[in-house]
């Protein structure tokens, strides 16, 4: 029976995933986290006497808590099991192949996701005058009060080019095993914190949803990369990663310059050209 099972033993590059529960676990928080979301922000239950109100509740962000904490877990579940995956050896040239196909696939639905903010920024931008709004005769509204983008944004950008230059900076040491620069420039990226102060006042309008959806989104991708390195760093000081097979800092290294260039983008439009 040994030798029968040693004859037919799997001779492939591929590698064949065992049952996994984070898929589902992760569909289920994502989907509190959605509906929790818009409770908080929006309210769904108007009515003090429906038993969903005692559910879901009206502004109340423990649903919005409990599905954040959730996505964060599958997140920490899936990614230890990938990481173990690479461990194991399982990762090999092929595997690694498709696993850079589904990164660029990830950022390009990225890139959409942000052309749709873009999208209705420009449209109101270009178009506005065309749509007989009252009071929309400039861009931005009227009463909507801007602040001058050669201040703190300008320093976020160059802090944030700065950073990228590092994250490239470790990408190569590690390319070429310099292991101890690896670590130096990664450890310079993390001390990137700075945050861009808002002082434009929502009233509603679509200048203010557009900006903030846009920039606030942007700020959430850079607190998900600084993630990202975070766990580099610490796989790196693990010694995990290898000229040969560094795929997870790869990946995250094309995640931050992707919010580099979104950032470059949104700086541009929406500050200087529209602020």
């Amino acid at each position: 029976m040994g030798t029968y099972m040693a004859d037919h033993a799997v001779h492939h590059d591929y590698h064949i995933l065992k049952p996994s529960p984070w898929p589902l676990i992760g569909s289920f928080f994502a989907l509190v986290l959605a509906v929790g979301a818009v409770t908080y922000m929006k309210g769904l239950v108007n009515d003090p006497a429906s038993p969903l109100n005692f559910v879901l509740g009206d502004g109340r962000p423990w649903v919005l808590a409990i599905g954040f904490i959730g996505v964060l877990y599958t997140m920490l579940g899936w990614w230890t099991d990938v990481v173990k995956e690479s461990r194991a050896g399982d990762h090999t040239p092929v595997v690694q192949l498709h696993l850079r196909y589904g990164m660029i696939l990830f950022i390009a639905s990225e890139v959409m996701f942000f052309v749709a903010w873009f999208w209705i920024f420009f449209e109101m931008a270009l178009f506005h005058d065309a749509r007989l709004l009252e009071g929309w005769e400039s861009w931005p509204p009227p009463n909507v009060e801007t602040f001058d983008p050669f201040h703190i944004p300008l320093i976020n950008t160059l802090i944030l080019l700065l950073s990228g230059t590092t994250v490239t900076a470790a990408h190569h040491a590690i390319q070429t095993g310099d292991r101890k620069l690896a670590k130096w420039a990664l450890l310079a990226y993390e001390y990137y914190t700075a945050v861009v102060e808002q002082t434009i006042h929502f009233k509603g309008n679509l200048y203010g949803a557009s900006f903030f959806m846009a920039t606030g989104f942007h700020g959430a991708h850079v607190i998900i990369g600084t993630l990202f390195l975070i766990v580099c760093f610490i796989r790196l000081q693990a010694g995990q990663f290898t000229p040969e097979k560094h795929f997870g800092f790869e990946a995250a290294a094309w995640y931050w310059h992707f919010v580099d260039v979104v950032w470059l983008f949104l700086f541009t439009f929406l500050y200087v050209v529209y602020g």
